[in-house]
């Protein structure tokens, strides 16, 4: 088993690989089992933080478009400040 796997992760995603493991290894006596649910689940995490990534570019031009639609406000000037 590769131990690279929370290398580049948030604090809050090794925490939840810890507590998984933990319970995978408390639920599962037998080893190999264990080592099945265990890479299962880091495959479920991989899958997860691939997608992210690549929905943010699609998300920002989005945004940007959305921004473009909208109307400019014009500001009147008040016939007092003549």
């Amino acid at each position: 088993m590769e131990k690279n796997y929370t290398k580049k992760l948030s604090n809050s995603t090794r925490r939840f690989i810890r507590s998984e493991k933990a319970r995978i290894r408390t639920q599962f006596l037998d080893f190999k089992k264990q080592e099945e649910m265990i890479a299962q689940m880091y495959s479920k995490l991989n899958k997860k933080e691939t997608k992210s990534p690549s929905d943010a570019p699609e998300l920002k031009n989005e945004k940007l478009e959305e921004k473009d639609k909208k109307p400019k406000k014009t500001i009147k000037k008040s016939a007092k400040n003549k």
